[in-house]
């Protein structure tokens, strides 16, 4: 079985580009607040706003590796069209991402994050689960 690395690098670059209109525009303040970091002084948010650029690159990495497994995936169990890809995608969503998350919202205890967390898990798999299923 082969992955098309053009189809993950896509998904990369689109859940970038997701993230950034999920936690920008649609719930940023909710985000930034729930996260406590309109609470920072300036300083301490002019420090982490230098670090940013190595947290980006980081995801990115991560990104990748999430939608090479994601292709091995839909690859692997024949779903190589659009409808298959989102298939795969949301099972792997339901089953994996939904439980680590939630786990991690009952023993931290923000809920709220949890469901910021979960429904741009449930975008980016989706369009990746589609560009990658598309990308035969």
């Amino acid at each position: 079985m082969t992955v098309n690395f053009w189809a993950v690098l896509v998904s990369a670059v689109a859940s970038m580009v997701i993230g950034s209109i999920w936690f920008g525009p649609l719930f940023g303040k909710m985000y930034i607040s729930l996260m406590g970091m309109d609470k920072k002084s300036p300083e301490e948010q002019a420090q982490m706003k230098k670090g940013m650029m190595l947290t980006y690159v980081w995801q990115f990495i991560a990104s990748l590796v999430m939608f090479y497994v994601l292709a091995r995936f839909v690859g692997g169990l024949g779903q190589l069209s659009v409808m298959g890809g989102v298939m795969v995608a949301l099972w792997v969503w339901i089953g994996f991402v939904v439980p680590m998350k939630l786990g991690d919202a009952l023993w931290g205890g923000k809920m709220q994050l949890f469901w910021i967390g979960i429904g741009n898990s449930l975008v980016t798999l989706a369009v990746s689960g589609a560009i990658i299923g598309a990308m035969k």
